[in-house]
C-alpha cells in the first residue's frame, strides 16, 4: 500500500534506510535523522511544485516499509527509484507498490514513459526489474538518457516503462484471471 509522504515516518523510514544493504542504492542518502527530515521536507516541496511524485510504501499494519519516487520529471516521463527496508526484502512489496505506483502514474497524470537507472553492481535490482514483463531495455533506446545517467562514477543499466505496455500488460493479467461467466 502507498500513501503521500510526510514527516511523521521519517524515524522509522531513516532507521531503515541506513541499512548497509539498502543505503548504498539509495538516491537521497542522509548520514542523520535530522538530515533525512531536511530531504524529506524538499521532497514533499518538490512534489508540491510538480518536479516529482513521492510515495512512502507500507506493510499490512500501515507502517513505512520504504519510498518509491518518480524523479527528473521531464515532459512525459521521469526516473523511478525505490528502496525498500532489509527486513522486507523477498516479501513481494516491492512488486505491489510497483504496480499501485505505475497505476497512478499512468492513470492520473501526464505519465507516459518511467525510466529505471540500475547500478550494474545492483544484482537485486537487476533480476528484480528483468521478471517484469512490461519492461524493455532501454541502453539503444534512449541514448541521451543512457549517456547522461553513465557521466559519474558508476555504470548503470537503463529500462523503459511504457504507458501501453504497462497498461496492455495489466488488461492480458486481468482477463486472464476473471472468472468466466456462463451464459
Amino acid at each position: 500500500m502507498l500513501k503521500k509522504r510526510d514527516l511523521h515516518e521519517v524515524p522509522v523510514l531513516f532507521e531503515l534506510m541506513s541499512h548497509p544493504e539498502v543505503f548504498p542504492y539509495v538516491r537521497h542518502k542522509a548520514e542523520t535523522s535530522d538530515e533525512f527530515y531536511f530531504i524529506t521536507k524538499q521532497t514533499i516541496e518538490a512534489e508540491e511544485r510538480g518536479e516529482l511524485i513521492s510515495r512512502t510504501i507500507l506493510d499490512e499494519q500501515y507502517q513505512p516499509i520504504g519510498t518509491i519516487n518518480l524523479f527528473d520529471i521531464v515532459d512525459d516521463y521521469g526516473f523511478l527509484a525505490t528502496w525498500i527496508g532489509k527486513p522486507y526484502f523477498g516479501k513481494g512489496y516491492n512488486s505491489l507498490a510497483k504496480t499501485q505506483f505505475f497505476n497512478e502514474l499512468f492513470t492520473e497524470t501526464h505519465i507516459e514513459k518511467i525510466l529505471l537507472k540500475i547500478r550494474s553492481t545492483n544484482t537485486r535490482s537487476q533480476r528484480a526489474v528483468q521478471k517484469l514483463p512490461y519492461v524493455k531495455h532501454a541502453n539503444l533506446l534512449f541514448p541521451k538518457q543512457y549517456t547522461e545517467i553513465n557521466l559519474g562514477e558508476y555504470h548503470y543499466n537503463l529500462f523503459v516503462i511504457t504507458k501501453d505496455d504497462y497498461m496492455s500488460y495489466q488488461q492480458i493479467a486481468q482477463t486472464a484471471t476473471s472468472p468466466l461467466t456462463a451464459t
